[in-house]
């Protein structure tokens, strides 16, 4: 691939509060709408959950549309099944529409229509499966044009190259179509959207490029393998390290769009660190990521809503433990981590040891409270643990015979008072019920402890999480003032233990704790945050580092950031065991006070503040095209 052409513009693009979207230079059409350029974002995330960047691309299609109207859409990758849920599909109109109209009487497969989320974006869904049996030439042009050498078998590898051929003929039409009228714009995200970028600069494609990395693929896999990952990142050979961890491809393409695009961007400094030295291309601006903060924000709400999804959590509390042994739950605190199961990259050992020191601080100090944490990722399993399904019924159960028992004491105690008598309270329930209810009780009684893991694990003897909490003896024994719940599938309404959707689950809590050793930003806290739940994040994400550049405060917000960058594995623990203690020393007063300061300071991260970005972005594409 040829060398990405030097740049000589290195000035701040025009402020796009002042400019509108795509400010025209000398020689282009300008003075009228039709004028104005069209942006596409390119995505294998669009209508397509997989992570994080289906959040920050679905969250971030408000502000887009209404910036852009008309003039904005998402390609993405199709598939049958969820574009049933998620996509609109309607006849193809527009100039977008009649690219889409061209490609299916070329025999691909493209749709058209909107994506059913807040603010309706026109999509194009590209069926990448009507690629493959071309998809021998496309991966020649990329080895003979590019030096990116392709494995055959790599599932996903070929579907990204397919889709992002099928992309590259889309944006090519685009252009066509539009050169000498209006000016065109294309984001790609991440490397698998990737695989045009390099293509359309060397066929000279009539447009701007940018392209963001989330994450690099090579830093993901060496921080997950070097404890020493941000001191060794300027020594590393990336070619090498590629090969090793067998990411050669990707690392290829992923690095061959970092050059080709007009707009290299990254989502935090952190990041920014990774891609100068692995992708050898410094980043042109740093785009971080918000939320539509208006989606979760409740106002007066919250605090009714916190305490209604904490009865919810109760409910499974009481039929998990108290079989075992009872506690006060008026006096019970609900800590959660989330996340991928990246045991060490998403700081899942370090909370666990902190959670040891923990139990150990209040059982010294003996503490009247009580610290509930779930462990909540996906891991393979084969079903749920029949333990904790039988506390479930039983608590059903419970709950069955208790209602029947209340009406009839109450129906009784009122024909008896109404008929001017003071009953004998023994006689006011059925003796069935009484003996149903003492059946209950014996059958819900057991001797051993309650398990710390919902479910069979697939591989429980060499799941690293249940081997640490198993080394740092957090056993769930009645003498431990904090218990553990090792969740290992996501939660949602449809979850038979819990019953919740995970928002619901989040609002129930009362501290998010995710110490990230690795993490390009770290979405899971500022959900934490926009549900009114104080949150712990590291200063080794990209959230963590951006509230220690622009937000000093953020500790008197509910948001506390552990230094990690500088600071041991040891001396990290102390300090996140420290404010995990701070949050159980706290009046039910005090935590009240701290979720309505968290809500109010999640606004900082709505995207009508962190767009901005973004139209910086774009505004340097079109002035470096």
């Amino acid at each position: 691939m040829p060398h990405r052409p030097d740049f000589h513009l290195h000035a701040a693009p025009p402020d796009s509060t002042t400019s509108a979207p795509g400010a025209h230079r000398e020689g282009r059409p300008s003075g009228s709408r039709r004028s104005d350029p069209l942006l596409l974002e390119v995505a294998w995330e669009v209508c397509n959950q997989i992570g994080g960047i289906y959040q920050v691309i679905r969250s971030k299609a408000p502000v887009m549309v209404e910036r852009w109207g008309s003039r904005y859409a998402l390609v993405g990758p199709y598939h049958a099944q969820k574009a049933t849920v998620e996509f609109e599909e309607a006849a193809p109109t527009g100039v977008i529409g009649q690219v889409v109209k061209q490609m299916q009487d070329e025999g691909l497969g493209a749709h058209y229509g909107r994506w059913l989320v807040t603010g309706r974006p026109h999509v194009v869904l590209l069926d990448y499966l009507s690629m493959f049996p071309r998809l021998h030439e496309v991966k020649y042009r990329l080895w003979a044009d590019h030096g990116i050498g392709l494995p055959g078998d790599d599932e996903l590898i070929n579907n990204c190259i397919a889709f992002g051929e099928m992309a590259r003929q889309f944006l090519w039409l685009l252009g066509q179509r539009e050169q000498g009228r209006r000016r065109c714009i294309a984001h790609f995200h991440e490397w698998m959207a990737a695989v045009a970028t390099p293509m359309l600069r060397r066929e000279q494609w009539p447009g701007a490029m940018v392209f963001t990395t989330h994450a690099t693929v090579l830093g993901r896999y060496l921080a997950m393998n070097d404890d020493h990952f941000y001191s060794h990142l300027p020594f590393y050979n990336p070619e090498r390290e590629a090969a090793k961890f067998l990411v050669e491809p990707q690392y290829r393409i992923e690095r061959a769009a970092a050059h080709g695009a007009h707009v290299f961007t990254t989502v935090s400094d952190v990041t920014a660190l990774e891609c100068r030295y692995l992708l050898g291309r410094e980043t042109d601006l740093c785009l971080p990521n918000g939320l539509n903060i208006q989606r979760f924000e409740r106002l007066h709400e919250l605090q009714n809503l916190h305490g209604r999804f904490k009865e919810q959590i109760h409910s499974f509390t009481m039929g998990h433990f108290f079989p075992s042994y009872a506690f006060d739950l008026d006096k019970t605190l609900y800590f959660f981590t989330s996340g991928r199961f990246e045991f060490r990259n998403k700081g899942m050992d370090l909370t666990v040891e902190a959670l040891a020191r923990l139990n150990h601080r209040l059982r010294e100090i003996n503490s009247p409270i009580t610290v509930v944490c779930f462990l909540i990722t996906r891991r393979p399993v084969r079903s749920i643990n029949i333990g904790a399904l039988e506390g479930s019924a039983m608590l059903s159960e419970f709950r069955t015979v208790s209602d029947h028992i209340k009406q009839q004491i109450g129906q009784r105690l009122f024909e008896a008072s109404a008929a001017g008598r003071i009953p004998d309270l023994n006689t006011l329930v059925d003796e069935y019920w009484i003996l149903r209810m003492r059946r209950t009780i014996h059958s819900w009684r057991r001797s051993m402890p309650p398990p710390i893991v919902t479910h069979d694990l697939v591989d429980d003897r060499n799941d690293a999480l249940l081997n640490q909490l198993r080394t740092c003896r957090l056993w769930n024994q009645a003498s431990d003032p904090v218990k553990v719940i090792y969740h290992p599938d996501f939660i949602t309404a449809t979850n038979p233990l819990l019953g919740m959707d995970y928002d619901e689950f989040v609002r129930g809590c009362h501290l998010g704790v995710f110490p990230s050793y690795y993490e390009p930003w770290g979405y899971t806290p500022l959900e934490s945050i926009a549900l009114g739940v104080p949150a712990v994040t590291s200063d080794l994400s990209g959230f963590g580092a951006h509230l220690k550049q622009h937000h000093q405060d953020h500790d008197q917000h509910g948001l506390w950031v552990l230094e990690r960058r500088h600071k041991s594995y040891w001396e990290a623990a102390e300090q996140l065991t420290q404010h995990m203690f701070d949050i159980t020393q706290m009046t039910r007063r005090e935590r009240i006070s701290l979720r309505n300061n968290v809500e109010a300071f999640s606004l900082n991260f709505d995207w009508s503040q962190l767009a901005e970005a973004y139209h910086r972005a774009h505004e340097l594409a079109l002035e470096r095209d």
